[in-house]
């Protein structure tokens, strides 16, 4: 049995977030607190606690066990060994050793979308994922820069959190849907309209759940980000490396043919830099109002670089 002192937090050196760890035991928390509410609100409509727990215990167990394989389906990335992508491996396998974490599975995505993601359930189930976009644009210390910022995704388990905490709003976003399409709200009689009524219910408080989780989602997507650009920094020594890579990813993104965009854009909170929403997308954020910024899964590329220069100047780094 592995010891506590061996476990994947402990092992790694990437350095500790208190504000990341409390934001996450919040957002979890609260989150929790939604779910009674809405099992709750199931078990009054299906009248059955037992096919309520093994409906949604199923559902999130499925996505926390195979989120790394349902992300790399989606995305159409494969694992590769290092004979296969020999750059790719060195460099996680640097990083790893300067880190003192263990290895991920590492996976390629087809795509010319400059981009890399890391998904898994915890630090000894986990897979990091790069485009081949990605591995073309990048010099070296650029590439360990965004490694390195997704392996303390890994490290800090913000991965974990983000998967299961999107959980709930994926759920309440069906049932607003199932809600709205299935023909239910309405009818005739005393007993439709009372079965119109419990809908009704059902709708209101599944969209209700839904905006809370995806409001207090993005809220915690961007600060992981921010700690991860930190921490990334921190473990290189580099954070000029990491800035030079968002500025040639983010510039990048902007001129993907739409179609190579689309999967990314479902998986935007897990990415690197955000999927822009089409060509030409690929400005700092400094235009976007605050009711758009505060639905971002990002900080704008602005705030990641005003961070970094400063972190730089703390590092001493010339």
């Amino acid at each position: 049995m592995r010891s506590d002192s061996t476990s994947p937090r402990s092992r790694s050196r990437f350095a500790p977030d208190r504000q990341l760890t409390v934001r996450m035991v919040t957002v979890v928390f609260l989150l929790g607190l939604l779910y009674v509410v809405f099992a709750a609100v199931l078990v009054v409509l299906l009248k059955s606690a037992v096919l309520v727990v093994v409906v949604v215990g199923g559902l999130l167990a499925s996505q926390f066990w195979f989120s790394d394989r349902m992300a790399l389906f989606a995305m159409k990335g494969r694992e590769v060994t290092a004979e296969e992508e020999p750059r790719l491996h060195g460099a996680v396998d640097r990083l790893c050793a300067l880190a003192d974490m263990p290895k991920p599975r590492l996976a390629i995505a087809d795509s010319d979308l400059p981009n890399a993601f890391a998904t898994g359930r915890n630090a000894d189930h986990a897979v990091l994922c790069v485009t081949t976009g990605l591995l073309r644009r990048m010099e070296n210390d650029e590439l360990d820069a965004v490694l390195a910022h997704e392996l303390s995704h890994i490290a800090h388990r913000d991965v974990a959190v983000i998967t299961v905490a999107s959980f709930l709003g994926v759920l309440a976003g069906l049932a607003v849907r199932v809600g709205f399409y299935s023909g239910l709200i309405g009818g005739k009689g005393r007993r439709d309209q009372n079965t119109a009524l419990l809908m009704a219910a059902v709708v209101a408080v599944s969209a209700a759940v839904y905006a809370l989780s995806f409001v207090m989602i993005r809220a915690l997507s961007r600060y992981r980000e921010l700690a991860a650009d930190r921490s990334a920094a921190q473990l290189t020594g580099k954070p000029s490396a990491l800035a030079s890579a968002l500025v040639k990813v983010t510039g990048a993104s902007g001129r993907i043919p739409t179609r190579d965009l689309r999967t990314a854009q479902a998986f935007s909170a897990f990415l690197f830099a955000p999927a822009p929403s089409g060509p030409g997308d690929e400005g700092d954020g400094q235009g976007e109002s605050t009711l758009a910024r505060l639905f971002s899964t990002h900080p704008t590329l602005q705030c990641r670089l005003d961070a970094l220069e400063r972190l730089s100047t703390d590092l001493g780094e010339s």
